[in-house]
């Protein structure tokens, strides 16, 4: 019989996940400033501590670098633990673990043991958080050889990509836009995975191809059905993972409608747009290519607190539909 389906928010399907997980699986525990009777800086842990006590629920101090520590060490005898950043920007407090640790145990004790973390980000703009609470660091941790890096964009994937992470033997950073929170949308009950590698596309087009993440899979979709009504068609990808890429159906779509275009709210230059871009280039895709590839990414600037200005500083619907038109307009 299927699993009933039921209308949650992001927040909602991350909680159950967790909570599907320790119920499966005694070694896995939660890790995070706040995360206990608060319910978390986001109220995504919520009332997890209530049913699975403090000895799985632990709220750390605040010392980013010694919580990722605790939560590797704890990998590496064999738990499961995910740990919460509460901003995705104290992760720069954690780099050593992060990426000289977790990211590189493995392959330097020879394939004989695994980090299985799940470490989460809540991430990006939108909130009035300004410079040093705002910031969308995927690309940092997706350079790293060893870590897996995801972006879900739904509710759905949310659930599905964050017990497939507890799953998974290595490492693997989630980022979790913050506005999409309070998002809805179907999630069924009980296990399910969706894989952590593998694109999705959210909506098929012929005209050009906008590559997304997180957020802006949403931006770009809302973009894309205004453009309908002009008779441009846009095929929308969401990348969901950043590594490992799946750079399979990135190349199969760009070869379909000619024109690539990327959307990322991180700050534009050396983001996931110019990787997405590289990539191409160096595929069979560039000969199909009618139009050179455009990146929207977020603007050279620290995240500013003025609400005006925070809007400005990161791709919005009418820029992804200008920089869409202008992209296709002559082509055609």
């Amino acid at each position: 019989m299927d699993a009933m389906v039921r209308e949650l928010s992001y927040a909602q399907a991350i909680q159950e996940a967790m909570a599907i997980a320790m119920d499966m699986d005694e070694r896995v525990f939660l890790m995070g400033e706040d995360i206990g009777v608060y319910g978390g800086a986001f109220q995504v842990t919520g009332d997890l501590v209530d049913r699975f006590g403090s000895e799985r629920v632990i709220d750390t101090p605040i010392s980013e670098l010694g919580g990722a520590g605790v939560a590797v060490g704890a990998a590496l005898t064999g738990m499961r633990p995910i740990f919460e950043f509460q901003f995705s920007d104290f992760a720069t407090l954690a780099m050593e673990q992060i990426v000289n640790q977790a990211a590189k145990m493995r392959f330097m004790l020879g394939g004989e043991v695994s980090v299985p973390v799940v470490m989460r980000f809540p991430a990006g703009s939108g909130t009035g958080a300004a410079a040093q609470h705002s910031q969308s660091l995927e690309a940092w941790l997706g350079h790293v050889p060893g870590l897996k890096v995801i972006q879900p964009a739904t509710p759905y994937d949310a659930k599905g990509m964050l017990l497939a992470a507890v799953a998974d033997p290595d490492p693997v950073m989630i980022f979790e836009h913050k506005l999409l929170y309070k998002m809805k949308g179907p999630v069924p009950e009980g296990y399910y995975t969706v894989p952590i590698g593998k694109a999705d596309i959210r909506r098929e087009g012929r005209d050009l191809t906008i590559v997304a993440t997180s957020i802006m899979v949403h931006k770009s979709l809302d973009a894309a059905a205004v453009l309908e009504a002009e008779g441009i068609d846009i095929e929308v990808v969401d990348l969901r993972t950043i590594r490992p890429m799946d750079k399979q159906t990135v190349i199969d779509s760009v070869k379909k409608t000619s024109r690539l275009m990327c959307v990322y709210e991180a700050v534009k230059t050396l983001g996931i747009g110019a990787e997405v871009s590289a990539m191409i280039a160096e595929s069979e895709a560039f000969d199909y290519l009618d139009a050179p590839i455009v990146r929207l990414g977020g603007a050279e600037t620290p995240i500013p607190y003025n609400p005006e200005l925070e809007k400005a500083a990161v791709p919005q619907v009418p820029d992804i539909i200008a920089a869409a038109r202008d992209l296709v307009k002559g082509v055609r």
